[in-house]
């Protein structure tokens, strides 16, 4: 079972850039493919960014192609999410996740399909 812990979130303004970062311990991160989710208030849970093990296929949102990118480095057991171009609306705690399924599956960004998560890093956008 892997445990997740998020790490980079902040205040940064419009335009402006974040890296989100999410360890994994307790079993590889190569043994997962790894979304990254974001959740503002009142609203449901949004999926962003998915990455798979082995070959790296990365799959995104429409509403952060473009801007956002995501990488894993198993030698460091962590995920990465690199969000630049940042607006007010990507306001929102974002969540890492893992799971063991196939690409097909998590690459659809359904919160439902992932079954581990990290406790979630606040990031801010002011205009």
């Amino acid at each position: 079972q892997v445990q997740l812990v998020e790490s980079g979130g902040g205040s940064v303004q419009a335009g402006g850039s974040l890296r989100l970062s999410c360890a994994a311990s307790g079993s590889p991160s190569s043994d997962y493919g790894m979304g990254w989710f974001r959740q503002a208030p009142g609203k449901e849970r949004e999926g962003v960014a998915t990455i798979s093990r082995g070959i790296p296929y990365t799959s995104y949102s429409d509403s952060v192609k473009g801007r956002f990118a995501v990488s894993r480095d198993d030698a460091k057991n962590t995920v990465y999410l690199q969000m630049d171009s940042l607006k007010p609306e990507d306001t929102a705690t974002y969540y890492c996740a893992a799971d063991v399924g196939s690409w097909y599956r998590l690459r659809q960004l359904k919160a439902s399909d992932y079954t581990y998560w990290g406790q979630g890093t606040q990031v801010t956008v002011s205009s």
